[in-house]
């Protein structure tokens, strides 16, 4: 029986990850989430950790009162968090929100805790330097997200990393699909949360729709992996069945499959390389019938192309991007600005040099002065 120290435990893919602990039997040790008081009682009583952290301090506080007739310690802010992330387990699923999951990651490394990485910005913002903290310190880095999470199971299944010709990263289009530049200049914040297979925050619901999201994951894919950009393609897939594929230098193909459900990726991070019994719908070919595909139209979704420019700017630009990213979704989703000004915030963001190295301190004031930059422009 593992054990487990939950991170973001509140949000869609913590309260999915207990739903997997449940099913598997597996321990919780930790739990840390940002300020849900009642859900994370509950997730307490239940699972009967040893410790819950809250980041915010006055939610903490009332959370110290609600548990004071268990033996739960709870503690407050981001120390209490980083504490959550270090304890004794064997692995911590980081499912932390935005920039504030990156420091829980150099944590859970220097406590030598392998990690299911749930937080894009881990890798986004830290990408070669967290990569190469955690090969130091022997930790496993395994994917959460569906679709570096069905990159991982076909190379898990082929064994040969040296041949892959190309990651094919699968993106269902979100809401906006086929609609045109001038059409998204009206698209409001409760058209963009509508999104027609997956059911996610209201951050990455926004990046889908701006399809932000799939530049991410193609910075995320290329630290995970080791591959260039220039080897990563995305593809759109309406219907969400295939959640990426691998093209080997024998241009032979594999995909992993599967309804879109995250507590497969999920599952899969926890147990691998072993493949438990799971709660998810089996999927029905025959039923679903059809799967289709489609290239993805770069000009009226130009936030893909900017995270690739960080990408090939190196240094800290993509942390930059992140940032601005996050400012502008927020900004956006307050009615502050357009739905097309998000990606011009994010180029000229990315444009700007912050920092011409990438350690951790470095990351760190790039995302500071990167927020700073991305809000001027509001």
């Amino acid at each position: 029986m593992k054990s487990l120290s939950v991170l973001g435990s509140t949000g869609s893919i913590g309260t999915q990850t207990l739903d997997v602990c449940r099913n598997l039997g597996y321990k919780v040790v930790a739990l840390a989430a940002g300020s849900n008081v009642e859900i994370i009682e509950k997730q307490a009583r239940e699972f009967e950790p040893k410790i819950v952290a809250l980041y915010d301090e006055k939610a903490a506080k009332r959370l110290s009162i609600a548990l004071s007739d268990t033996n739960i310690t709870v503690l407050a802010g981001e120390n209490g968090v980083l504490k959550a992330a270090s304890a004794d387990c064997d692995i911590v699923l980081n499912a932390v929100t935005g920039i504030a999951g990156l420091r829980p990651t150099i944590a859970a490394i220097e406590a030598g805790n392998d990690i299911a990485l749930a937080n894009k910005e881990t890798l986004v913002a830290g990408g070669k330097r967290v990569m190469d903290f955690a090969k130091e310190k022997g930790v496993k880095i395994l994917p959460v997200d569906s679709e570096h999470s069905a990159i991982f199971q076909c190379l898990q299944a082929k064994g040969d990393y040296a041949r892959i010709q190309k990651l094919i990263l699968t993106a269902s289009g979100g809401p906006f699909f086929g609609k045109t530049a001038p059409e998204l200049e009206k698209m409001k914040p409760e058209d963009a949360l509508n999104h027609p297979t997956w059911n996610m925050g209201r951050k990455v619901t926004i990046d889908s729709a701006t399809m932000a999201n799939k530049g991410l994951e193609i910075i995320e894919a290329a630290h995970l992996f080791g591959v260039s950009q220039d080897n990563i393609d995305v593809v759109i897939h309406r219907e969400s069945i295939v959640h990426s594929l691998v093209e080997f230098t024998d241009n032979s193909v594999l995909a992993q499959l599967g309804i879109p459900d995250m507590r497969t990726p999920i599952q899969y991070a926890l147990t691998v390389p072993e493949r438990c019994e799971s709660n998810v719908e089996h999927l029905d070919l025959a039923k679903i019938g059809t799967l289709h595909f489609y290239p993805q139209d770069n000009i009226a979704f130009p936030a893909t192309d900017i995270a690739r420019h960080a990408l090939s700017i190196g240094k800290t630009a993509t942390a930059a991007f992140n940032a601005a990213d996050e400012i502008a979704v927020a900004a956006f989703l307050e009615g502050k600005i357009g739905f097309n000004d998000i990606p011009k915030i994010l180029e000229k963001t990315v444009e700007k040099n912050f920092s011409n190295g990438d350690s951790f301190d470095e990351v760190f004031y790039t995302d500071k002065e990167a927020r700073k930059f991305a809000a001027s422009l509001i």
